[in-house]
């Protein structure tokens, strides 16, 4: 068990282990031992539980269950290496799900997180009872980039592309830079005022975040991206379950618009544009912890009324979260 402490001194508690998926490939599950529902956290691409500071909070009001992407954090690459498409990824959140014995829950992703549990949604409408979509775009990753540049979206997407291609190419640089740099007052400042996020997020959370996502072989880490991110446009369509969104208003990796269009006109859709960057679940926690319990009791509702159940007792104060 991996344990910690939070700024607010709370002890957060998480345990990891391997599953085996599909095709064979090992991957690294992490979860919560919290109380509560299960909520699966389909990740940001190579991103560290420290990102969602609330979820691991013992106070979260739910479990959460997540996992590491191929190759990176202990997970095994595949032997064939090309098996990181957007099917291999959905197969490997099933893994999680079929060790966890969660027949279904409510699904969040996050950043290119988004397009795997939109995916998720679309296949397996069963094993995904609400769906919640944060700071990333349902498919065609790289053209939801620089949205609040106003270019065209032919040239945001040759750029997001050419930037990544760019990026592997250059992946034994950045790991004998990135491997060595340390994580400190001044290097967690320059990140906060980078402009991909905010100087409102927490300096501490930042740095936890940070520390491990920096070790990644870089080249692995582009590679990844650049097979995820080519995904297309996903059409949302079929997606029934409650459903919410939260943008960034100040996201250039994922516009509002790109998040909103394909969403917002579901039957059960709840969105929301706050004044933050990409890195949304370290500059508004309490918000993402709130929407979150709110999107499970939408859920539980549903369910009520189709089982024709009574409402549960009303809550005697405050919210979950805090009780």
């Amino acid at each position: 068990m991996n344990v910690t402490r939070s700024r607010y001194g709370t002890l957060l508690a998480m345990r990891e282990h391997d599953v085996i998926s599909g095709d064979g490939t090992r991957i690294r599950v992490w979860r919560t031992s919290t109380e509560g529902p299960t909520v699966l956290l389909c990740p940001g691409l190579g991103t560290t539980p420290e990102t969602w500071p609330t979820l691991l909070l013992p106070t979260a009001g739910v479990q959460a269950l997540s996992w590491y992407h191929r190759g990176t954090m202990g997970s095994a690459r595949p032997e064939d290496e090309s098996r990181i498409g957007l099917a291999d990824h959905v197969a490997d959140a099933l893994a999680v799900l079929d060790d966890a014995g969660v027949e279904s829950c409510v699904v969040l992703g996050w950043s290119m997180g988004v397009t795997v549990a939109a995916e998720l949604a679309l296949r397996h409408p069963d094993r995904v009872s609400g769906l919640m979509l944060v700071a990333g775009a349902p498919g065609d990753s790289f053209e939801s980039m620089l949205g609040i540049s106003g270019l065209p979206s032919e040239l945001r997407r040759a750029i997001g592309l050419t930037g990544a291609k760019t990026l592997r190419a250059a992946g034994p640089l950045l790991d004998l830079v990135l491997h060595r740099l340390p994580i400190n007052d001044v290097t967690t400042f320059l990140l906060r005022h980078s402009g991909l996020m905010l100087s409102s997020s927490a300096p501490e959370a930042v740095a936890g975040s940070m520390r491990r996502f920096l070790l990644h072989d870089w080249s692995w880490y582009f590679t990844l991206a650049l097979a995820l991110g080519q995904t297309p446009r996903q059409n949302l369509t079929g997606v029934t379950c409650p459903t919410t969104v939260l943008a960034g208003r100040y996201d250039v990796l994922a516009s509002p618009e790109s998040m909103a269009g394909p969403a917002g006109a579901l039957p059960q859709a709840r969105v929301r544009v706050l004044p933050t960057s990409h890195f949304l679940p370290l500059e508004a926690p309490d918000v993402v912890a709130d929407e979150l319990l709110l999107l499970v009791d939408r859920v539980d509702a549903v369910h009520r009324a189709l089982c024709d159940l009574d409402p549960p007792p009303p809550l005697t104060s405050g919210s979950r979260r805090h009780a």
